[in-house]
Protein backbone atom coordinates (compact mmCIF):
# COMPACT_ATOMS: atom_id res chain seq x y z
CA UNK A 1 0.00 0.00 0.00
CA UNK A 2 1.35 3.53 -1.08
CA UNK A 3 0.99 6.80 1.03
CA UNK A 4 1.40 10.21 -0.49
CA UNK A 5 2.55 13.48 2.04
CA UNK A 6 -0.12 15.44 2.65
CA UNK A 7 1.51 18.51 2.31
CA UNK A 8 -0.40 21.78 2.51
CA UNK A 9 1.86 23.96 0.75
CA UNK A 10 1.25 26.98 3.62
CA UNK A 11 3.93 26.66 5.53
CA UNK A 12 3.06 24.08 7.27
CA UNK A 13 4.61 22.92 10.74
CA UNK A 14 6.20 19.47 11.96
CA UNK A 15 2.88 17.71 11.33
CA UNK A 16 2.66 18.80 7.86
CA UNK A 17 5.91 17.16 7.08
CA UNK A 18 5.21 13.78 8.18
CA UNK A 19 1.54 13.47 7.73
CA UNK A 20 0.45 10.53 4.85
CA UNK A 21 -2.43 9.49 3.62
CA UNK A 22 -2.98 6.67 2.25
CA UNK A 23 -3.30 6.05 -1.69
CA UNK A 24 -6.34 3.90 -2.70
CA UNK A 25 -5.33 3.22 -6.12
CA UNK A 26 -4.19 -0.66 -7.54
CA UNK A 27 -1.13 -0.53 -9.87
CA UNK A 28 -1.82 -2.58 -12.21
CA UNK A 29 1.23 -3.08 -14.43
CA UNK A 30 3.06 -6.16 -12.47
CA UNK A 31 -0.06 -8.23 -13.12
CA UNK A 32 -0.20 -7.06 -17.06
CA UNK A 33 3.30 -8.23 -17.13
CA UNK A 34 2.96 -11.38 -15.16
CA UNK A 35 -0.48 -12.30 -17.24
CA UNK A 36 1.63 -11.31 -20.44
CA UNK A 37 4.89 -13.80 -19.62
CA UNK A 38 2.25 -16.51 -18.65
CA UNK A 39 0.88 -16.01 -21.96
CA UNK A 40 3.73 -16.13 -24.27
CA UNK A 41 4.69 -19.37 -22.19
CA UNK A 42 1.66 -20.88 -22.97
CA UNK A 43 1.57 -20.33 -26.87
CA UNK A 44 4.79 -21.63 -26.86
CA UNK A 45 4.15 -24.83 -24.84
CA UNK A 46 1.24 -25.69 -26.21
CA UNK A 47 1.87 -26.94 -29.50
CA UNK A 48 4.56 -29.01 -28.12
CA UNK A 49 1.97 -31.07 -26.18
CA UNK A 50 0.07 -31.91 -28.95
CA UNK A 51 3.09 -33.66 -30.75
CA UNK A 52 3.48 -37.06 -30.28
CA UNK A 53 6.11 -39.12 -29.66
CA UNK A 54 7.73 -40.24 -32.45
CA UNK A 55 8.11 -44.37 -32.29
CA UNK A 56 8.02 -47.38 -34.24
CA UNK A 57 5.54 -49.84 -34.23
CA UNK A 58 5.92 -53.17 -35.10
CA UNK A 59 4.57 -55.60 -37.75
CA UNK A 60 1.91 -57.93 -36.63
CA UNK A 61 -0.32 -60.38 -38.16
CA UNK A 62 -4.13 -59.94 -37.42
CA UNK A 63 -6.39 -59.08 -39.67
CA UNK A 64 -7.31 -55.80 -40.53
CA UNK A 65 -10.33 -54.67 -38.91
CA UNK A 66 -13.14 -55.32 -41.20
CA UNK A 67 -15.30 -52.92 -43.05
CA UNK A 68 -18.56 -51.38 -41.60
CA UNK A 69 -21.75 -53.91 -43.13
CA UNK A 70 -23.97 -52.64 -44.94
CA UNK A 71 -27.23 -52.85 -43.57
CA UNK A 72 -29.97 -55.11 -44.36
CA UNK A 73 -33.11 -52.62 -45.52
CA UNK A 74 -36.37 -53.98 -46.56
CA UNK A 75 -38.56 -51.66 -47.88
CA UNK A 76 -42.43 -51.80 -49.05
CA UNK A 77 -43.53 -49.38 -51.62
CA UNK A 78 -47.09 -47.86 -52.40
CA UNK A 79 -48.53 -51.45 -53.91
CA UNK A 80 -47.38 -53.21 -51.14
CA UNK A 81 -44.00 -54.63 -53.15
CA UNK A 82 -41.25 -55.78 -50.75
CA UNK A 83 -37.71 -55.38 -52.15
CA UNK A 84 -34.42 -56.03 -49.87
CA UNK A 85 -32.34 -53.13 -50.63
CA UNK A 86 -32.70 -51.76 -54.61
CA UNK A 87 -33.48 -56.29 -55.80
CA UNK A 88 -37.42 -56.56 -55.89
CA UNK A 89 -38.58 -60.15 -53.91
CA UNK A 90 -41.33 -62.42 -54.81
CA UNK A 91 -43.95 -62.70 -52.52
CA UNK A 92 -42.79 -66.42 -52.03
CA UNK A 93 -38.99 -65.56 -52.00
CA UNK A 94 -39.09 -63.02 -48.83
CA UNK A 95 -38.81 -65.26 -46.12
CA UNK A 96 -36.41 -67.79 -47.58
CA UNK A 97 -34.22 -65.02 -48.97
CA UNK A 98 -34.44 -62.73 -45.10
CA UNK A 99 -33.66 -66.63 -43.64
CA UNK A 100 -30.79 -67.21 -45.55
CA UNK A 101 -29.22 -63.82 -44.42
CA UNK A 102 -30.21 -64.11 -40.58
CA UNK A 103 -28.06 -67.20 -41.00
CA UNK A 104 -24.98 -65.59 -42.46
CA UNK A 105 -25.33 -62.83 -39.85
CA UNK A 106 -27.94 -62.95 -37.30
CA UNK A 107 -26.67 -59.94 -35.39
CA UNK A 108 -27.49 -57.83 -38.51
CA UNK A 109 -29.85 -54.52 -37.75
CA UNK A 110 -33.01 -54.99 -40.51
CA UNK A 111 -34.23 -51.32 -41.04
CA UNK A 112 -38.27 -51.97 -42.61
CA UNK A 113 -38.99 -48.87 -45.09
CA UNK A 114 -42.95 -48.62 -45.52
CA UNK A 115 -44.37 -45.82 -47.85
CA UNK A 116 -46.79 -43.40 -46.14
CA UNK A 117 -49.83 -44.36 -47.78
CA UNK A 118 -49.26 -48.25 -47.29
CA UNK A 119 -51.28 -49.32 -44.77
CA UNK A 120 -50.02 -50.54 -41.17
CA UNK A 121 -51.04 -53.86 -41.73
CA UNK A 122 -49.25 -54.73 -44.56
CA UNK A 123 -46.18 -53.07 -42.99
CA UNK A 124 -46.53 -55.39 -39.98
CA UNK A 125 -46.62 -58.37 -42.52
CA UNK A 126 -43.36 -57.23 -43.70
CA UNK A 127 -41.97 -56.78 -40.27
CA UNK A 128 -43.60 -60.61 -39.03
CA UNK A 129 -41.52 -62.25 -42.16
CA UNK A 130 -38.32 -60.27 -40.78
CA UNK A 131 -38.64 -61.56 -37.29
CA UNK A 132 -39.87 -65.18 -38.65
CA UNK A 133 -36.47 -65.30 -40.40
CA UNK A 134 -34.35 -64.94 -37.42
CA UNK A 135 -33.49 -61.42 -36.77
CA UNK A 136 -33.81 -59.88 -33.55
CA UNK A 137 -33.09 -56.43 -34.34
CA UNK A 138 -35.32 -54.74 -36.55
CA UNK A 139 -36.26 -50.51 -36.59
CA UNK A 140 -38.52 -48.81 -38.51
CA UNK A 141 -37.12 -45.95 -40.58
CA UNK A 142 -38.52 -42.46 -41.12
CA UNK A 143 -38.14 -39.14 -42.72
CA UNK A 144 -36.99 -36.06 -40.21
CA UNK A 145 -39.40 -33.28 -40.31
CA UNK A 146 -39.30 -31.18 -43.67
CA UNK A 147 -36.73 -28.19 -43.15
CA UNK A 148 -38.86 -24.71 -43.63
CA UNK A 149 -38.38 -22.81 -47.21
CA UNK A 150 -35.78 -20.03 -47.13
CA UNK A 151 -37.39 -17.13 -46.63
CA UNK A 152 -40.27 -18.48 -44.75
CA UNK A 153 -40.78 -18.00 -40.91
CA UNK A 154 -41.49 -21.73 -39.09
Amino acid sequence: MGAAPMGSGSGGGLEDEFSYRPVAEINVTPFIDVMLVLLVIFMVAAPLMMVGVPVQLPKTAAQKVSQPRQPVVVSVDRDGRVFLRDAELAPADVGPRLSALAREDPDAVVYVRGDRLLSYGRVMEVMGQVSQAGFARVSLMAEGPAAPAAGKAP
